[in-house]
């Protein structure tokens, strides 16, 4: 899953982005609210985590701005400035969750597991293809009841994957979302990954659920394989 954090204090948002990846996600940061806009309106994001004072252009306006074009992606707002009514303002700035500053690691993450759940298209806690199940919130996948084991990346992708059944998504498109907008390095490591999810969730069960389309890109057999 993408995310774009908006947050100006450096060290926040490093701190953030480095936590954030630890648990598979593919992290943008923009340092003001203008970059931030910049940001969320060229690309495809399945959150936003954004602060509310923000350079160049305040949070809770960016928030408005981005609802009044259309833009429905989950935003959970972050203030150091606690009380009913910042919270409500950042409600009705079309914000859907906000957390105060201080804030526990834990519970940002679990805040944003709950808006993909909630975000888009209503999206279960477990996912499942067949006898292949993810539990994201839980950091867990298997075939039937044996267990998988998977690095975070592996399952990052295998996560996008299952959160698109039967979809043909493009080197291009998974790389956007399971790696993160600053990548340079080489396409071709979407193959890599392919190929060693395919050696844990496919190949020790004589399953094809992860499958190629040539010249396209990958999609996963909604049953399975």
């Amino acid at each position: 899953m993408r995310i774009l954090v908006v947050e100006d204090d450096k060290h926040v948002a490093q701190a953030v982005r480095r936590g954030l990846e630890r648990e598979g996600y593919a992290v943008d940061v923009a340092l003001t609210g203008t970059d931030g806009e910049w940001l969320a309106t060229e690309n495809v994001y399945d959150v936003l985590v954004l602060d509310v004072m923000l350079p160049g252009l305040a949070g809770d306006e960016l928030c408005a701005r981005l609802r009044t074009a259309g833009n429905w992606v989950p935003i959970l707002m972050l203030t150091a400035r606690v009380g009913a009514e910042e919270e409500a303002r950042a409600l009705d700035a079309g914000a859907d969750d906000f957390l105060a500053k201080p804030f526990s690691f834990v519970v940002l993450t679990a805040r944003i597991r709950a808006l993909l759940r909630r975000g888009g298209a209503e999206r279960p806690a477990v996912l499942s293809a067949g006898d292949l199940t993810l539990d994201p919130a839980g950091h867990q996948a298997w075939r039937g009841d044996r267990p998988i084991a998977l690095t975070p990346r592996q399952f990052s992708l295998l996560e996008f994957l299952m959160r698109r059944p039967g979809e043909v998504l493009s080197k291009a498109v998974i790389l956007e979302h399971v790696w993160d907008f600053a990548f340079e390095g080489d396409p071709n490591i979407v193959e890599v990954y392919v190929r060693q999810l395919r050696q844990r969730i496919d190949e020790p069960f004589g399953r094809s659920a992860l499958q190629t389309v040539r010249l396209v890109g990958y999609r996963l057999d909604p049953d399975g394989g």
